[in-house]
Parts: structure tokens; sequence; C-alpha cells
């Protein structure tokens, strides 16, 4: 007979009252009653699947509102798991097929709780009476045994009816091989919260539900759990297991940890080892394919991996927004941001050099008219030695570093991909564990792999203590009190592609000695930090998206040591990054946007390294560098943040190298020198140490915190704050801002471009030295150095700036800078400063040269002055004939009658020559000027 000779709706109909066995005779008649058969998975199969009562709804008891991807695969699948304990090889005989029709002909049933048909009214009368293999079916009612019961061959035991018609409350020891027990309910003996135990055997629970009691597994003897459910309190303990599976089992009530995993794999193997190896395979393999099920379903609460890649976000101030914003400096700008989102220590630090300078052009140079500039002589400068720095662009949303996939993490990483290849330990598997103190306890090197459960409403999810290892794939962690995940003592593992979200601490907790390996998770929500890292904890942590925390993203402290790479840190109410209390680690080539603080905040001690990061669109500062700071900031890109570019605190020791600097509203770079006040340390979420205590635990982090040789052993030493080699450009304020108590070095920076002034030193009590930079074009005075500064000034080149090259009030040396171009006097010294200018080149489009007034002290020799006009009457350098504690002499003045031509090139060299070998015991690079 066909299948075409009636519609196929009607063989429908017709073959969804076939049994599962005529339903598996069907589809070995033809392919096309195979498709008619398999056609059928939403109607029958659903039904058979549903109606077993050795398990429950497939995806029972994370979702059991969602139907699984095929109603057949789920049944065949239980089918195979089903079996397992019968697979026991050590009792065949000889002959295979011998014994299994021995064993099929010979297995009895027996009927406990009916004496009809030959039953027993007690279980341990009727496993007296059972052979190997045989089956005991329990009759509805509860079942008592006042000592222990002990298995002494393979039996199987099934409560007949509904789960919960029959109930035990016995205490089994399994010293047989093999023993599987379905749809019962296990209560506590009187003796005893201990109602199941082997050593050596297998056991098989399906659809079992256990309350108040435990199970305890010993290697080399597993277990295979299913669709059972661990309630008031039940627990699961293993001990030296080499392996065991948990899968699609529900644990609640506890006021312990739900599976507790202890002490290392056993060498030993019992028979069931290989079989559940390759169960558990097949499960990874499954998982693997539907690896996007967990992340699909609770993405919903947040934006989707779509929106966490390479453009902003919605509701962002790109960069086009802001430049639509205009920047009034006679009213102060700062005024229009809300006083909330100043750091502390910005308040009132904006711009106070410009209240010094409001009339850019002064009456000294009234006379000059606008029209001078088309006639004047203009010496070139945009072939400086640092025209490097200026021809990098601002970087757009684009320029950002993609997440990468957990394949191409475990393609690059032999150590992870090993990780995740493995199965041994315990293997949990679509379990749901919730409203419980704890989830799952691993210590004194046991082993388990985690995979695709949801831990919701615990006190802590995963606790992996003692050198244990864990293998972490693709769960749901979320409500907890506590941290979600926490390893400490040396734990090792893989933790990947989870969700880690909405817990009352860290997400993740990393502390003693812990190196676990962070891949492609999703970590946000947090009522506190996302990871933090500490009490010489280390990690790998890549290719993360950590968003949405109270605190700090990644807090790293207390000698914690992580390498954070290529993560996705934003939209966090606190600091991106926070490095503390000797807090070091690696920091490359993450994306830390959008954060309400610091991308990065350095302070007490914190000692990282901050490399190639893309550090932008913050609602206050890029990179914060607090009291006591230090760090190598290495190659960053810095932009777009509200806040300053980089804020430094004068009592840190921080390295600023390589980076871009650029598109900040405030300054640049700014240097202060007040302290830290307690909201300062507080925002970026530190609250104290006495909060990362544990569960009573005393810390002495003090004497976990390596010697100071060890811990910059691989790094350039340093005690003098050093900023070197950055470009800062296009910033709203401010280039680089110093109102610092300690000394400086900055050197070899491009400084262009800024709203106003290039670089402003407001305070200096202690020598502020600016070597070899160039400071171009900004809105204000190139170099501002205010009244009772330290400051040196070699070898810069001052060009093209809005007003003054070089305004000093203070004390300190101008010595062979290029200042050229400048749109109002080339060097203007005043007020009570004490200065020597020695061997500059200098020329003012407008204005004098050099400019010295008032009751200056020092020394103006052998400058080069270049006239800026052929007409000008003016004086190159102005002085005050009434003071006579300014001595003027040997300097030059070149007109454009009498400039030779190799003029300019030959006094470059000699500028350039002096500065280099002034300088060049510092190591640092210097400006080749012009």
């Amino acid at each position: 007979m066909e299948v075409g000779s009636l519609p196929v709706e009607l063989w429908r109909l017709i073959l969804a009252y076939l049994p599962l066995p005529d339903l598996g005779r069907c589809c070995l008649v033809c392919r096309a009653w195979r498709e008619l058969i398999l056609s059928l998975d939403s109607t029958r199969w659903r039904q058979l699947c549903l109606g077993c009562p050795e398990c429950r709804h497939p995806n029972w008891p994370r979702r059991p509102h969602l139907p699984p991807v095929s109603w057949r695969e789920a049944l065949h699948q239980h089918a195979l798991a089903s079996r397992t304990w019968t697979q026991n090889g050590s009792d065949l005989h000889s002959s295979a097929c011998l014994h299994l029709f021995r064993r099929r002909k010979d297995r009895r049933v027996w009927h406990v709780g009916t004496v009809a048909g030959g039953g027993y009214e007690t279980l341990r009368g009727a496993l007296a009476a059972a052979g190997p293999y045989d089956k005991l079916v329990l009759h509805a009612g509860v079942y008592e045994e006042q000592a222990e019961v002990s298995l002494k061959v393979p039996v199987e035991i099934v409560g007949m009816g509904k789960l919960g018609d029959v109930s035990l409350l016995v205490s089994f020891d399994q010293q047989c091989p093999t023993a599987r027990l379905c749809n019962l309910v296990f209560m506590p003996a009187w003796f005893s919260p201990v109602v199941y135990k082997t050593s050596s055997g297998h056991v098989q629970l399906d659809n079992c539900n256990f309350e108040g009691c435990q199970i305890h597994i010993r290697g080399p003897g597993t277990c295979q759990a299913r669709f059972c459910s661990f309630a008031q309190g039940s627990s699961a303990h293993f001990l030296g297991v080499a392996i065991s599976l948990m899968d699609s089992c529900e644990f609640s009530g506890g006021d312990s940890a739900s599976v507790t995993v202890e002490g290392a794999p056993v060498s030993e193997r019992n028979w069931a080892f290989k079989h559940l190896v390759a169960l558990a395979k097949t499960f990874t393999m499954m998982t693997s394919n539907g690896s996007t099920e967990i992340s699909n379903q609770s993405g919903k609460d947040s934006m989707g991996a779509g929106s966490h890649g390479n453009k902003p976000l919605e509701g962002v101030n790109t960069m086009e927004d802001w430049s639509k914003q205009e920047v009034d400096w006679e009213t102060n700008w700062a005024k229009q941001k809300c006083r909330d989102s100043l750091l502390p220590g910005q308040d009132g630090t904006m711009i106070e050099e410009d209240g010094m300078e409001t009339s850019s052009v002064s009456s000294e140079e009234d006379d000059e008219q606008d029209g001078v500039k088309s006639t004047c002589l203009k010496l070139s400068y945009d072939q400086h030695g640092l025209a490097h720095l200026s021809k990098v662009d601002m970087p757009d949303s684009s320029a950002f570093p993609a997440l990468l996939s957990l394949s191409a993490e475990l393609q690059r990483d032999a150590e992870a991909r090993d990780l995740a290849a493995s199965v041994q330990g315990c293997l949990l598997r679509r379990c749901l564990l919730r409203d419980g103190k704890g989830g799952v306890h691993l210590c004194n090197h046991g082993q388990a792999r985690l995979e695709a459960n949801v831990f919701r409403g615990l006190n802590y999810a995963v606790r992996c203590i003692q050198n244990a290892k864990m293998v972490m794939l693709r769960n749901e962690v979320c409500g907890c009190k506590a941290s979600g995940v926490f390893l400490r003592l040396s734990a090792q593992g893989l933790i990947a592609e989870n969700n880690i979200h909405s817990n009352g601490e860290a997400g993740l907790d990393i502390r003693k000695g812990a190196n676990p390996i962070i891949l492609c998770n999703r970590i946000h929500s947090g009522l506190r930090s996302g990871i933090v890292v500490l009490g010489n904890g280390r990690g790998s942590i890549r290719s993360n998206q950590i968003y949405g925390n109270k605190e700090a993203g990644v807090y790293i402290l207390f000698n914690g040591n992580p390498v954070v790479s290529g993560n996705h840190i934003f939209q966090g109410l606190a600091a991106g990054i926070a490095v503390n209390e000797n807090g070091r680690g690696l920091i490359t080539e993450n994306v830390i946007r959008q954060n309400q603080w610091g991308g990065a905040d350095i302070r007490r001690g914190g000692d990282p390294v901050l490399r190639n990061n893309f550090i932008c669109y913050g609602y206050s500062d890029g990179v914060v560098v607090g009291e006591r700071g230090r760090g190598l900031i290495d190659g960053n890109h810095i932009y777009g943040n509200r806040g300053c570019g980089v804020w430094v605190m004068s009592s840190s020791l921080p390295q600023l190298i390589g980076n871009h600097i650029t598109h900040n509203r405030m300054y640049g770079l700014a240097v202060f020198c007040r302290k830290d006040t307690d909201s300062a340390v507080g925002r970026e979420g530190y609250r104290g140490p006495e909060n990362f205590n544990e569960e009573g635990e005393l810390m002495a982090w003090e004497s976990d915190i390596d010697s100071e040789d060890e811990r910059f052993s691989s790094r350039r030493p340093i005690t003098v704050a050093l900023v070197e080699n950055n470009c800062i450009s296009h910033n709203g304020a401010v280039g680089v801002y110093v109102k610092s108590s300690e000394p400086l070095n900055v050197v070899a920076n491009m400084v262009k471009n800024n709203t106003g002034a290039g670089v402003s030193v407001i305070q200096s009590a202690q020598l502020t030295r600016l070597v070899g930079n160039c400071v171009l074009c900004n809105g204000w005075t190139g170099v501002t150095v205010d009244g009772e500064c330290r400051v040196e000034l070699r070898g810069n080149g001052v060009y093209g700036n809005n007003c003054h090259g070089v305004c000093f009030r203070g004390d300190g040396l101008i010595v062979e800078n290029d200042v050229v171009g400048n749109n109002a006097v080339g060097i203007r010294v005043m007020d009570n400063a004490d200065v020597k200018v020695l061997r500059n080149r200098v020329q003012a489009l407008r204005g004098y040269g050099i400019s010295v007034k008032e009751r200056v002290r020092g020394v103006v020799q052998e400058n080069l002055v270049y006239q800026g006009h052929p007409t000008s009457t003016k004086t190159p350098i102005r002085t005050n004939t009434q003071n006579l504690e300014c001595v003027v002499l040997n300097n030059s003045l070149v007109t454009p009658s009498t400039l030779p031509a190799h003029l300019a090139f030959t006094m470059t060299n000699r500028i350039t020559a002096s500065v280099e070998s002034g300088c060049h015991n510092n190591g640092s690079i210097f400006c080749s000027i012009l």
C-alpha cells in the first residue's frame, strides 16, 4: 500500500494512534513512510514523549514552556540514556547473543506493596528474592526500612503510577556493579540523611524526587541522574569520581552547596566509565550545536550582541554630536557640565590662566594690524620631528577590535582548547539550581564540567577552591546574593560563553592564586563589579562583554595580576577598569567606553600595564591615575570623553607613552596635587577591603604583596612621572594642565589644536621639565607658566598658537626652543619671574619677539630673533630700562633683507644638536625642530 492512495492528513490521523513499536516498524517500510512518520513530531511523538513515566518535558527544569527542537529526537535520546545501566559488559558470557537472549528470557518482574500475584509486602523481602537485572515494581505507598538496605545484585526499582505515589524512607548501599531507580520519592531514614551511596558500582536515577536527603558517590563509582528533583536542601556529593552525569535536574532550598565535588578523579575505572564518557561527549556536541540557546533566551533582558559590537549604542554622544556644542571660554565652558559628573579635584580647575590673559593682544602689540600677516616673513615649521604624531586621525567605532568567538579563541589557545575538550569528574548539564545557599562547590583537586545550566537566587552559584578545576560553558548565573562564580586557592578552569548578570557582588571573584581562563562571556547588570581579581589572583580575561555593572567592570586590587585582553567594557556606572591597592595586570586591546567614571582608574599602588586600548565616550575622564598610582599607559586611544583625557595626581608615578589623547571635552592631560577624597575613592567601586571578606575569612593581603624589585623588574624604573611621545590634540580645554607638587617630565609630545593653551603650568613646587615637545596651533598661548612655578623649557617647538608663544611668570630656564609663527609675542616674561632665556630662535607674527616686563630677574642671551615684518619699527626684544636685575646681551636680529637662504636650515641643525646632546642621557625622544 502506498502513501499516495490516501491524503497525507488522513494518514497522519490514522498513524497518531500507533504505539511506539509500531511507529518504528512503519519507518522501516520505505522512505515515503519514514518521512510520513517523522512528520508526526508535534503530534504523536510529542504525546509519546510527555506520556513517558520515566522522563519529564525535555526542557525541564529550565524552560519547560519551550518545545524541544524535535520531540522524536528527545525521546530517542531518553531511550539511549535510560539503558546505560544495562550495558555492563563484565557479566557477559562468551556469546553475547546467548547472554542477551538469556537475560531477556530469565528477567523477572517483582511487585512490591501487594500480595496479589505472588508479590511482596516489603522492599527488603523483594530484594532478597530478586535475581540479576530483575525489575521491582513498587505500588503506591510509603516504604520504610529501619536499617540500611544493601543492593548486592543488579536490579531495577520502579515506582508505579505518577511521580509522588511511591515514597521511600530507605538508605541504600549499592554493592553491585549496576542499578537503576525510577519514578520514586526519596526521604531520609531516621538514622541517616544519606539515602543512596556507592563506591564502586554505577547507579542510574531517572525521574526521582529527593526531599531533605543526600546521595554520596565515591570513585570509582559512577552516577547518572536524569530529570531528578533535589528539594528541601537535598544535595549530591561526589568524592574522587572519574565521571558522573547530572542531566536536567533541579536543586532548590538548600542551606549548603547543592552539588559538592571533592578530590581528584581516581585512576581506577568501573565498567560504566567508557559509556558515560561517550554519552558526555554526545551531550557536549549537542550543547555546542545549540550554543546560542541560553544567550538567545536570557539576553532579552539586555541589549543583543549586535548592540555591543563595533558601533556606538543609541543615546551615545559621538564626536559629531559634541562638535555641535559651542564652547564659551569667556563664561567658563565647564559651568555647562553637571557638577555631579566632575571628578573630585576638578572643581575650580578650569583654565585658570585665561583670566590672566584675557587680552590676547595687549597694548604692546595694539599698533600691529591684522593686515601685517599678509606681508610678513613666515618661517616654515611643517617638517618638525614629531609630524608623525599629528597624522593620526581620531578613530571611529569601526576601528574597535572585534570580539572573537569562542571557536576563534580556542584556536589561539591550546590550554583552553584542551580544557574545552576534557570530560572528567562530575558533568552537570541543563540543570536548574535555585533558591539556596550554594550551587556547585568544587574543592581539593575536584573536577567538574558545567554546561547550559541556570543558577538563580543562590548565595553563590559556583565556588571552586583548593586546586580544583572546572569547565563552565553556556550557563546563566543571576540573582546571587554574593559573587556569582568564586575561584580561589589555585583553582583553574575555563569559563566561556556564560551569561552572568544581576548578582549582588562581583559576577566573578578571583583570588589567592586562582588562574582561570575567562572567554566570551556576558557579565552585566551586577550590583557591584563585573570581575574582581585580588589577593594574588590571576587569570586570562578575553573577548568578554562586561557592561551595565554598578561598580568597576574589572576591579584589580591586593596584588591581583590578570591578563585583560580584547574585551568590550561599557556602560558601567563606575570605572571601566579599576586598579587599586597594589593591583597589577596586563590590560591590552580592550574597548572601554561609555562608563560613568574613569575608563581606567589607577590609584593606591595600582601598577598595571595599560596598552593599546580604546578608552572613549566616557561620561567623565578617560584615564584616572590617583594617589600613589603607577603603571605604564602605552599606545592607547583616549578620546571623546566628557572629562579629561588623562587625569593624574601629582603623588602618582605613571608612565604615559605613545598615547593618542584627543577630542576630550576638558583637558587632554591634567596633573593635580589634591588628595583623593572619600567620594573620589568610592566612585569607581572601591569600598574598602572589608567588603571582600568572604564568609568571615581574615585577609592579610600585605603578606601576599611581592617586593618592589620583583614587581618592577620588567619595566623601566622611574622616580618622576613621565609623559612621553603622546599626541594630545583637539581637546576642549588646555592640552597639558599642570597643578602639581611633585616633579614631572613632559618629553617629545605633540600638543596641537587644543581649544585652550597648549601647556599650562599653574603650580609646580618642584621642577617640571618640558623637553622636545611640539606645541602647535592651539587656541590660546602655546606654553604658559604661572608665578612661583619651577619649569624648564628645553628644545621645544612652539608654533602657530593663537596667542603668545611662551608666557612665563615663574622660575626656570627657556633654552634652545623654536618659538615661531605665534599670533602675539614670541616669548613673554613678566611679573617676578626669575628665568634664563638662552639660545632660542624666535619669530612673532605680531608684537615683539621677546618681551621682558616688570621686575623680571635673569638673563636673555644669545637668542636669534627674526623680524616678523620688514617695515616694523619695534625693537625685537622689549625690556624695562628701569629693571637692572635682568641682563640682555649677545642677541641677534635677523631681518628679511639680511636673511641668507641657508640660514634657517643651519640654525635648525644647531638647535637640534644642542637639545639632543643636552638631554640624551635620559633616553627621551626629542623633537627634531623644523
